[in-house]
């Protein structure tokens, strides 16, 4: 590493020793010659920041602002916040759309299941069935049910050469209860609700930990602040 620098340098200037078996090198040898460029990787080596010329950052100046300082993130957090509750109460309340009970038909080839439709008008089938059937976007029925499921289930039972078998769980059109989509237009009272409920929950999380570990004293006059 050092050979290579120094080669880099050119700055290695040395009389021929008297004595080619003991050769003394000193500082010196470490300097760039007289009138070497100021551009040399040498002299750049040596044009760096002193240590003792920095100076600690003064930060009595600065100051920390409150998330509910700044309405824009306050509001993000919030309207996430929100969501992220709705898609939890959802799933746990609701049965998915590919569940035996939600089952509409099947369709079958020689005795075998290809094709399995459920209510809500979503299909599960096998590879094989699916290459041969193609597109199954019904323009007649955009928004799912039991009608998409029918006529999904007679393509691929065309496609394929197969027989509809309707299931004792399907239901009819009118029966059927699209689900909700989730809101995103939330009111001031339902956003100003979430942040504060969403600090609470952090705020009751670091309690927990922190009782988690009671051998651990703080930094003297140390707190925590969840609204920055």
């Amino acid at each position: 590493m050092i050979t290579s620098i120094a080669n880099a340098a050119g700055s290695y200037i040395r009389s021929t020793p008297t004595n080619p078996s003991r050769t003394t090198f000193t500082p010196a040898d470490a300097l760039p010659a007289a009138g070497a460029d100021a551009g040399t990787p040498a002299e750049n080596a040596k044009s760096g920041i002193p240590v003792s010329t920095l100076k600690a950052l003064d930060a009595s100046g600065l100051k920390i602002i409150s998330v509910k300082d700044n309405p824009e993130l306050r509001d993000l957090m919030a309207t996430n916040w929100l969501r992220m509750q709705a898609d939890e109460a959802t799933f746990a309340a609701s049965v998915p759309d590919n569940a035996p009970q939600n089952t509409y038909a099947t369709v079958k080839v020689k005795g075998k299941i290809v094709a399995t439709l459920y209510n809500g008008g979503s299909v599960a089938m096998t590879n094989e069935a699916a290459a041969k059937t193609g597109d199954l976007q019904d323009p007649c029925s955009p928004n799912g049910g039991p009608d998409l499921a029918q006529w999904r289930a007679e393509r691929i039972a065309k496609a394929v050469g197969g027989t509809i078998e309707k299931a004792p769980t399907a239901i009819a059109q009118s029966e059927w209860t699209p689900r909700q989509s989730t809101s995103t237009n939330y009111s001031r009272a339902q956003l100003d609700a979430a942040f504060d409920a969403m600090m609470a929950e952090q705020q009751k999380a670091a309690a927990q930990q922190s009782a988690g570990y009671p051998g651990r004293p703080g930094p003297s006059g140390s707190q925590a602040d969840f609204s920055a």
